[in-house]
């Protein structure tokens, strides 16, 4: 439990919780604080749990913390009964409860981390079936697993990336070299440009040169374009000796062929096709599909540890052997006698498995045979070797035919051979036919002789009295065996202690005392380990309390240095003023006129004086103005008075002008005179 609490504590205090925390301070958490923490590592793994916990119910804080647990698939410890002591624990901040989930989360953040996140996508909504009833409802879910699919793939893809080694800085790196070597290149095309210019004609030049190199990329197209060209034509002479080949061969085989073999030939075809779409396929398909049920199983249980595995371990061990002992109890029961229809039983099993043999043995030829042509038709669509030569020369080819003439007759050889077994499947597969309808002519003779002596069902259980039988024989055999090695392996097992025992004597007479220094030593230890674990308890509280002095010194030390830093500015102000009032005094009394002139008293009297004459001049501009002020106003009266009677004037002008019929006016001797 210590080494817990010191790895917490730990943890805690790195990077990115810094709680700077020690063991004493930990374990005198109050069950808020302790809750705080706990929500506080959840936070790191989900940003969604950052809140404070003072400021929501306990219920509500219970509920968000349970429900992130569940889904990062933590498994209380105990049973159903400790279980809902978790859960109260967990509400009132349990020490006991909370050590060990803090415990578990550290240990594995990183891991959880991701999981919290792919949570958020991958855990579906539960929708109940009432509601998908509605085909809007129905296609929205069918979207949303669509996306939740989507969602895994890319996931997929981005793991692979990060994990196939590609890196962006170095992709950056690559992109800012590709950028400085696009400036080089540039600032070189400038350069040639410039240098280009001063020749004289070097627009035609520039002309020459660009045809040169479009004629130059032609040629190497029309290069390119006649070696596709002979590797084409040599494909199809290729393809032309394949398919003289097979029209030879059709030819041949057509000379051979007649009616009543090519018929019997797709008669077998289809029965094996039947055999396999009907028996063998549905079988491996339904095996299949139960290994694919059983692994999704295993994939939504929750993870299981090395305890429960073994705990289930122990469980199939003793169901198979209660199954060993039924198996046993029911052989000794039964009394097994021998049946009519034990060796058409023998025989019927007996084709069964030559057929599966010998269908199994076609199917692996017909897939050999497809692998063949696969890698004939790769053989052939091989380019022609470089310079356009052919990729075969002709000592080769001759080899090469050689070899397959050598593998046809190989190849027909088997063919006869696979005739042969599927004219001998068709014989067996006949006998079977016949074989199970005499099997169920007995079975329904035998019947009516059984209801007729009032034993009926007694075939049923001969049947499996002699199943049971089998079953006890095999596994008699195989205890026999089992039992043998067993023995042999005791033996070896005991010679090779007994040589081990021989050779570790010596050891174990020199290992016997420093047994007994072990023990002392490991009690002294232990002592010694007491000793040091509570003289360092006592050294931690003294240190913890050392340092909450210090970090109360250090704040006062800070204040006074500050109230010192300010009483220091005090004074120097306080000193320059004494300067300065000393100076002032200095200047005052000193018989000297340019010195007193210094002073602040003569410079501020000086400006008052001129301040004063300032004010008794604009006093008596004042005065001037105040007096002057009415017979001003009344000049201005007879200017405006002026101003209208010559405006008068002017309109009266303008008017007679316009009326020059009533007469004229002359003005002789300051008169006016109008003249009709």
């Amino acid at each position: 439990m210590s080494e817990q609490i010191k790895f917490i504590v730990e943890q805690l205090n790195k990077e990115p919780f810094k709680k700077n925390l020690n063991l004493i301070t930990f374990d005198s958490m109050e069950p808020m604080q302790l809750l705080q923490t706990l929500n506080d590592v959840l936070a790191e793994i989900d940003p969604k749990q950052a809140v404070d916990i003072r400021e929501e119910m306990p219920e509500q804080t219970a509920r968000r913390m349970f429900a992130l647990l569940a889904t990062l698939k933590y498994r209380p410890p105990g049973t159903s009964a400790e279980a809902s002591n978790f859960r109260q624990g967990l509400v009132t901040g349990s020490k006991p409860v909370v050590h060990p989930v803090l415990h578990w989360l550290l240990t594995r953040i990183t891991e959880l981390k991701k999981r919290a996140y792919l949570a958020q996508f991958l855990v579906k909504l539960e929708v109940p079936a009432e509601f998908m009833q509605d085909d809007v409802v129905a296609d929205t879910f069918h979207q949303y697993e669509e996306l939740v699919e989507g969602f895994k793939n890319y996931h997929k893809e981005c793991e692979q990336l990060k994990s196939s080694g590609f890196s962006t800085a170095e992709i950056r790196r690559d992109i800012g070299v590709m950028e400085e070597e696009k400036d080089q290149l540039i600032k070189r095309v400038e350069r040639l440009k410039k240098r280009v210019e001063s020749v004289s004609s070097h627009g035609r030049m520039l002309e020459l040169v660009r045809q040169l190199r479009i004629e130059k990329e032609r040629e190497e197209s029309l290069a390119h374009q006649k070696q596709e060209q002979k590797n084409q034509l040599f494909q199809a002479e290729q393809r032309l000796q394949r398919c003289q080949l097979q029209l030879k061969e059709l030819c041949q085989a057509a000379a051979d062929a007649r009616p009543e073999s090519l018929m019997k030939r797709l008669e077998e075809e289809i029965k094996f096709n039947t055999y396999m779409v009907s028996d063998k396929l549905p079988k491996e398909l339904e095996s299949r599909r139960r290994v694919v049920q059983y692994l999704q199983r295993v994939v939504l249980e929750p993870a299981m540890g090395q305890d429960e595995l073994e705990e289930l371990e122990d469980k199939i061990q003793d169901v198979n052997g209660q199954i060993n002992q039924l198996i046993e109890r029911r052989m000794m029961r039964s009394d097994p006698m021998d049946d009519k229809l034990s060796l058409f039983r023998q025989q019927a099993s007996i084709i069964s498995r030559k057929k599966e043999a010998k269908a199994e043995e076609l199917q692996e030829a017909r897939e050999e045979l497809a692998t063949m042509e696969r890698e004939l038709a790769q053989k052939s669509s091989q380019p022609l070797g470089p310079g356009g030569s052919e990729g075969i020369r002709g000592d080769e080819f001759k080899r090469l035919v050689g070899k397959l003439r050598g593998k046809s007759g190989v190849f027909k050889r088997r063919r006869q051979e696979l005739a042969e077994l599927r004219a001998g499947f068709g014989v067996l597969q006949r006998t079977e036919e016949i074989l199970r309808q005499r099997h169920g002519a007995v079975l329904q003779q035998l019947q009516s002789v059984e209801a007729q002596k009032g034993v009926s069902g007694y075939s049923d259980t001969q049947e499996e009295l002699e199943r049971v039988s089998t079953i006890k024989s095999e596994l008699d055999e195989m205890k026999g065996r089992t039992l043998d090695d067993m023995s042999e392996m005791v033996r070896k097992l005991n010679s090779v202690i007994m040589e081990k025992k021989t050779a570790l004597a010596p050891l174990i007479k020199e290992l016997r005392p420093l047994r007994q220094q072990c023990q002392e030593l490991t009690q002294e230890y232990e002592v010694k380990k007491a000793q040091y674990d509570s003289c360092a308890a006592g050294l931690e509280s003294s240190w913890s309390k050392l340092e909450q002095e210090v970090k109360a010194l250090r704040e006062e030390m800070t204040q006074e240095e500050s109230r010192y830093h300010h009483i220091n500015c005090t004074r120097e102000i306080v000193e320059m003023q004494i300067q300065r009032a000393a100076d002032e005094m200095k200047f005052y009394v000193s018989p000297d006129p340019q010195e007193r002139k210094k002073a602040l008293r003569e410079q501020y009297m000086k400006n008052i004086a001129e301040q004063e004459s300032l004010g008794k001049k604009l006093r008596e501009s004042q005065k001037a103005v105040r007096e002057s002020h009415a017979p001003n106003m009344k000049q201005v009266k007879m200017w405006r008075d002026l101003e209208q009677l010559m405006e008068c004037k002017r309109e009266c002008f303008l008017r007679a002008q316009s009326q020059a019929s009533v007469g004229q006016v002359f003005q002789e001797g300051g008169e006016d005179r109008l003249v009709l």
